[in-house]
């Protein structure tokens, strides 16, 4: 039996694959990338876990803190950075730690990846503490920068969540929360930017998608806590006031204007705030969801 973990085997299905013609190439890597979304369901409820952690580091005053190395520190980056602008959380309260620093966004080495010692100092020097939640994520879960990390997160009390394809992977095992994405071996063996970057990719979407949600960051299924900074935004925010508030377009843009391009307030304004303190007090009175503002506004 081979000692190589499932995301390293070699699928017998996909010998002589240079050899076939484009097509037959091109269905056999979109199988490999369905199943990599496939998988995901079955980690619904650990990916559930892993939000939660998430939604109290974060509301607590502490951060969400991504690490990875190689690709998936490439594909958390990507989460990491659209966070703030999505659901208005603040920059400094989303880290990305990457094996190699973000050097690697320019040239990706293998060799910062082997280095557990780089791993635990990363999370040392970012002071890591109670209140934060740290997200490590690693095909094989094997990666030694990683599972370093998270150890070392653990060490210094933080809440760990580990993501990895492989069933009894030290970084599934050391974690609080374990996230199995169970793509399997890549038509082309080893390339796990493919089917398990997929699962990684589809996974941390939900995970930052349901903490901006259960912390009062969308409202029906649109984004509300953002400050519209750019025409398209302002357009689209102006939208969201007017659909919620049940106010023509004009009254919205005139709330838009009174709130500063900040969607929430602004859809307090226009659903009958007197002026921008007073939807900011409701606001602050509901925790900033604005479904329960809108009720000690007295709308429904």
């Amino acid at each position: 039996m081979s000692a190589l973990v499932p995301t390293e085997h070699a699928d017998p299905r996909y010998a002589g694959l240079d050899g076939w013609d484009d097509s037959a190439i091109l269905s056999a890597l979109l199988d490999g990338q369905k199943r990599g979304i496939d998988v995901v369901n079955a980690a619904i409820p650990d990916i559930a876990k892993a939000a939660a952690l998430g939604v109290a580091a974060l509301q607590s005053g502490g951060r969400l803190i991504y690490v990875g190395a190689g690709s998936p520190g490439l594909i958390a980056l990507g989460d990491a950075l659209e966070i703030p602008q999505t659901y208005g959380i603040a920059r400094d309260r989303i880290v990305i730690v990457m094996a190699g620093g973000l050097a690697m966004t320019e040239e990706l080495l293998g060799g910062p990846e082997d280095d557990a010692g780089l791993g635990a100092a990363d999370l040392a020097t970012l002071g890591v503490g109670p209140n934060d939640c740290v997200i490590c994520i690693s095909a094989s879960g094997t990666t030694r920068y990683t599972v370093a990390a998270l150890r070392a997160a653990r060490e210094a009390g933080a809440k760990t969540v580990g993501m990895a394809g492989n069933s009894g992977a030290p970084l599934l095992a050391d974690a609080d929360v374990a996230i199995l994405l169970a793509s399997g071996a890549e038509v082309i063996s080893g390339s796990t930017r493919m089917a398990a970057g997929t699962a990684q990719k589809a996974a941390l979407n939900m995970l930052s998608t349901l903490i901006g949600v259960r912390m009062g960051h969308v409202h029906d299924n649109f984004m509300v806590n953002v400050i519209a900074d750019n025409d398209k935004l302002i357009l689209r925010a102006t939208g969201i006031v007017a659909r919620i508030a049940g106010v023509s377009p004009e009254r919205a843009a005139q709330a838009m204007q009174t709130a500063h391009n900040e969607v929430k307030p602004a859809i307090l304004v226009a659903a009958g705030a007197r002026n921008l303190s007073e939807a900011q007090e409701f606001l602050a009175q509901s925790g900033g969801v604005v479904r329960k503002a809108l009720a000690l506004l007295g709308r429904t």
